[in-house]
This record gives structure tokens, sequence and C-alpha cells, in this order.
């Protein structure tokens, strides 16, 4: 039968999710700043060639954390900008809860989870009914990999200009498309369209919602609400500036 879990139960269970893992482990949280605990798991398990899946939705990650995941070779990053679920598989157990990977979270806020286990039979249905959607998550989610960049460019702070976006054009009667899918028209990721987007100035982002700017909207954007919250879709015609 699946276990109540509180803020401190979650954050033992998980460790020992993570150390007991076999084959498979999935970790699944919007936010990533791994406390030291986690970190010696992780390389713990990397260190026996384990593959490790975490799939992430925001990419505020210091340099430190960045430095620390590139080194681990058997990490699969994944990027998913419309993650909002916390859930952590392994090969038998699942933790589903409000907690994320996040130390500031696991000292300071009260959360909640359930631990599901697929050994015990009332739990077997929770489980697999849980798992597809896990696999779903991941089977959506872009790889994830980080930019070198030289300490000598950091100093200098060197930011590439922005493409420049068709101007004074009105694509409001044109097919529209949605940022994934402009993802699959062009072959280049939808983190990196969105930050052309962003970098034209044609839409934010706030909180987990993305909104059109008023020069988007005046070349055609349209806000549109899912179900993971607002998102924007685009004339087709852009295409040929994300491109240039």
């Amino acid at each position: 039968m699946a276990k109540f879990l509180n803020t401190k139960k979650a954050v033992s269970e998980i460790e020992d999710l993570i150390r007991d893992a076999d084959q498979k482990l999935i970790l699944i949280s919007p936010y990533l700043k791994l406390s030291i605990d986690f970190k010696e798991l992780l390389t713990y398990r990397n260190s026996k060639d384990k593959i490790t899946t975490v799939i992430f939705g925001k990419q505020e990650l210091n340099p430190n954390e960045m430095k620390f995941l590139q080194g681990l070779r058997f990490v699969i990053l994944k990027y998913n900008q419309n993650l909002h679920a916390k859930c952590y598989l392994s090969d038998d157990k699942m933790i589903i809860t409000s907690l994320n990977l996040y130390e500031f979270s696991m000292n300071n806020n009260k959360e909640m989870g359930v631990l599901i286990n697929l050994n015990d039979d009332s739990d077997k249905e929770l489980f697999e009914d849980a798992y597809r959607e896990i696999d779903f998550i991941d089977e959506t989610s872009e790889r994830f990999e980080f930019t070198s960049i030289s300490e000598e460019d950091e100093k200098k702070e060197i930011k590439p200009e922005p493409k420049k976006f068709i101007k004074k054009k009105n694509f409001s009667k044109s097919k529209l498309l949605t940022t994934k899918e402009l993802s699959t028209e062009i072959g280049i990721s939808s983190r990196k369209i969105n930050s052309w987007f962003v970098d034209n100035k044609l839409m934010y982002k706030k909180d987990d919602d993305w909104f059109a700017s008023k020069k988007g909207k005046e070349i055609g954007a349209i806000e549109k609400e899912g179900q993971y919250g607002k998102f924007v879709i685009w004339p087709e015609e852009l295409i040929e500036s994300i491109v240039e």
C-alpha cells in the first residue's frame, strides 16, 4: 500500500531510492540544485557505470552545478520547458512528491509525497499507470548539453548578437505553429527557439507561462492556454528568420 511521506521522510526515501537503484533511475524535478548528499549518491552510482536520467525544467543552473553534472559520464540530462512534476523512479520504487531536488526545499519547505512499491500487489496498478506518464515525459523531453565557455569569455561577458526577425510584416493570416512544431520543421531545439524569441523581444516568460510581447503580437503571435499553462503560437514564415 502506498506510504505517506512528510518532508524528512521524503528526503530520506529519495536518498535510499537512489542508493538502492539497480539498472533504472529517473529523477524528475523542475529545479536542480543538489545537496552534498545527493551529489555523493549520484557520483557513487556513476562510478558503478549505471545510467541515471535527470529531467528538469528550469535552466538557472549555476556554474558549479554544471561542472558537476558534466563530469558524470553516465548521467543523461533532459530538458522539458513545461515540466512541473516531481517524481523519482527506480526499478521497483517510485516517489511522487512536492519536493524538488533543490537543497533549499529540502531544508526549509513543508513538503509531502507518497512512496509506491511495485512489489506490493496493492501498488502495482498505480505504479504502472504513473510509469506510463513518466515514460511519456522522458520520451518528449530534449537531450540537454552544456555549452563550454572559457574563463576569458566569461570575464568579458561576450554575448552573441541575436538574429534579426522579419520586420514590418504582419503574418496574422498565416499558418500558426507551436515552438515544438517550429523545432521539428527547422531541426533546432525548442529551447534555442525560445531563446531566439526572447532575444528578439518577441516573447517573455513569467513564472511557468509564456507570453507574447507587444512586438510579437504585431507580427501575428497568439497566446494559448494548454494543459501545462500558457504558451505562444507563431506564424510559420518566421522559420526564414530563425534559420538565417
